[in-house]
């Protein structure tokens, strides 16, 4: 999913690829770097209940946690996690598992070891804009500016409303610089935050689903000036201490009484962590709490609001009404937002959720609404190849099917309408959670999601992965919906007129939808396009030495003079200097995603550098192709002129229309 800290290319390659891990023997073995669960209660053996459904109790959970947790750290590479399930407004189990921190073999502790929610944060700031929308002091329709001492400008005509921030309609394109950093200078108030940037609305409000950091850290600084109070204020004194959340802050560094309780965040166990991350979007996910106070947090929206929320509020925020949402936004059958939490409906079961990422930590809340039950997980480490990303989708999925098995029973479409709707989804989409007006845009060249069908007309979607790396096997089940035949995750697809325009699937439907790339913009085409324009250029700039070589080992004299040399050598050069530019813009990006931070001069430097040379590159090879066929040269010089001027004029479309020419430090 999309929340905060995830690099932005896995982002756009398709957020949140489904996968799963081979669920753990009953007898799992325990890694080396994995102490026994630390325990609430002596486990006992499960009970089975009546009717092959297991029963969901303290006994059996515990059993099925201490055969699952164990292995799967130990084959995910990860140091520790922390589990909480409630049920009927009581905790039934809080387990921890591995380590809090390696070197010092420090267990993790469900009740007081802190782990980084990251974006599950979100919740308690959503929490906060209820209390003030119930207190009557927040308006979920009105102009957001109403509250405001800066302007978010409107798009057509239309400004914003809490509601439409709430449900990540807003149409702010993604803001992505210094969101998470390790250094505590970089802590400001929120308000300071906005006010450097405000990022620019790329959709219309209402319309398109596109997750925003800074629109939750908007809601935040709307909370503080309706209250008067600062964000850390505001949920210390009117969330934290009602539930009695006593190791729950949003303070960034930790107080001194809770820094000893943070556990560290690792990679991977196998290598060295990295230190504090200081989220500086904090509202949006710089929570530290234990999975104690999380499991109080649970019980308190299970339980209709109780001790934060008017029962009213709290089945507004749990369940809004459709009537109050834009139908573009949203593709039926799949999961929609709610007010701030997110569906995550499993096997015939109303469950509202959220996830959350740092760099370091991952972790997923679910509450199923008419059981009275809430699941809750975080991991300390990004594991191998992302483990916890997995493990934490595969730990909800199987705690479902265990607890609460499906009685649903799809459709099925026929053969020939099923080949004909896969057919029209073919093609390469991108998805809405994007930047579009900055560098950050390239990537959603590389980042195209394409939909093709296998060589039995079915829908394939290879940028959607299953538990062995093979695409996932979709059936239509109703007019383009599709179902993952051996899982549970639903593919839709929103249609005008007879064809599909849009599409998502259950895990990031109610935040991110793929809309069609234009078909100048279509990576099908312009990336073969694009490498072979490089291999171009670079063929263009070797054989100016190759050829310096080979009239001197043979005596030869320079075959061009004049404007033919002139033009010749300035093509060369121009060559040169746009592999130069892109090679510079190839260390930049992977130095800003690789948590890096080379300065805004470099970056303002490339994008002059950039519009000087493409733009310049494309005049001069024109220039050539003129003196090649005035001059009379042979047929081979002159296709490689016309040649040299496609590879500039492809070299300037793509560095034009994925904004590497815009000028700007904000991204």
């Amino acid at each position: 999913m999309g929340t905060i800290g995830s690099k932005l290319a896995w982002l756009l390659a398709g957020l949140g690829a489904l996968a799963a891990v081979t669920m753990a023997p009953a007898q799992a073995p325990v890694s080396p770097l994995t102490p026994a669960a630390t325990e609430a209660r002596p486990a006992t053996a499960p009970k089975p209940a009546a009717g092959g459904t297991q029963q969901l109790s303290a006994e059996d959970v515990d059993a099925w946690l201490d055969g699952y947790m164990p292995y799967a750290l130990h084959t995910g590479d990860l140091a520790g996690a922390v589990v909480t399930v409630v049920k009927d407004g009581q905790v039934i189990a809080a387990r921890g598992y591995g380590y809090s921190d390696i070197a010092k073999r420090k267990p993790v502790d469900p009740n007081l070891t802190l782990f980084r929610p990251g974006s599950v944060s979100k919740l308690v700031t959503w929490t906060a804009v209820m209390q003030q929308v119930e207190a009557g002091k927040i308006d979920l329709d009105a102009d957001i500016n109403r509250y405001l001492d800066f302007k978010i400008p409107p798009r057509n005509g239309q400004p914003i409303t809490m509601r439409q921030i709430m449900t990540h309609t807003a149409g702010f394109e993604e803001a992505n610089k210094g969101l998470i950093t390790y250094m505590a200078g970089d802590v400001v108030p929120i308000g300071t935050y906005l006010k450097r940037y405000v990022p620019p609305r790329v959709y219309d409000a209402g319309t398109t689903p596109a997750y925003s950091n800074w629109a939750t850290t908007l809601a935040a600084y709307v909370v503080e000036r309706v209250s008067g109070m600062t964000f850390d204020d505001y949920v210390d004194q009117r969330i934290f201490r009602p539930l009695d959340m006593k190791t729950a802050t949003f303070r960034q560094p930790l107080p001194a009484r809770l820094a000893p309780l943070m556990s560290v965040g690792y990679p991977q166990a196998s290598v060295p962590p990295k230190g504090f991350e200081v989220v500086v979007a904090a509202p949006a996910g710089s929570l530290s709490a234990s999975g104690l106070d999380m499991a109080k947090f649970m019980i308190a929206h299970l339980e209709n609001g109780r001790g934060i929320l008017d029962p009213q509020t709290a089945a507004m925020m749990h369940d809004s009404p459709l009537a109050k949402v834009n139908p573009r936004s949203l593709i039926p059958p799949l999961n929609r937002m709610e007010l701030g939490f997110f569906e995550t409906n499993v096997n015939g079961r109303e469950v509202i959720a959220h996830l959350g990422d740092t760099n370091q930590m991952h972790t997923s809340l679910h509450l199923f609404m008419n059981e009275h039950v809430g699941f809750y997980v975080s991991f300390n480490t990004a594991g191998r190849e992302g483990a916890a990303h997995v493990l934490r989708g595969q730990l909800f999925q199987d705690f479902a099917d265990r607890y609460f098995p499906s009685t649903v029973r799809d459709g099925r479409v026929d053969a020939a309408t099923a080949a004909d709707h896969a057919r029209n989804m073919t093609g390469h989409w991108q998805v809405s959670r994007s930047s579009l007006t900055n560098f950050v845009n390239i990537l959603n060249l590389f980042g195209q999601m394409e939909v093709t069908t296998d060589a039995e007309g079915h829908l394939l979607v290879p940028g959607l992965k299953g538990p062995g790396g093979a695409p996932l096997h979709w059936v239509e089940i109703a007019p383009y919906v599709w179902r993952d035949a051996n899982g549970h995750d639903r593919l839709a697809a929103q249609v005008v007129d007879g064809k599909p325009v849009r599409w998502s699937f259950d895990l990031i439907a109610p935040f991110m939808v793929y809309d069609r790339v234009p078909a100048s913009r279509s990576a099908a085409w312009l990336v073969p396009a694009l490498y072979a324009s490089l291999a171009i250029l670079l063929l263009t700039v070797l054989y100016w030495p190759v050829g310096w070589y080979v009239r001197r080992r043979f005596q030869s004299p320079t075959p061009l003079a004049g404007a033919s040399l002139r033009s010749a050598r300035a093509a060369r050069m121009m060559a040169l200097a746009s592999l130069l530019v892109l090679g510079g813009w190839f260390w930049l990006i992977s130095v800003i995603f690789g948590d890096g931070a080379p300065g805004d001069g470099v970056l303002l430097l490339l994008e002059i550098a950039g519009v000087i040379v493409f733009v310049g590159a494309v005049g001069i090879a024109a220039w050539h192709v003129a003196v090649a066929f005035r001059d009379g040269r042979h047929w081979t010089r002159k296709l490689w002129s016309v040649l040299l001027l496609l590879a500039t004029l492809i070299v300037l479309w793509t560095t034009w229309s994925y904004s590497l020419l815009a000028i700007t430090t904000h991204y």
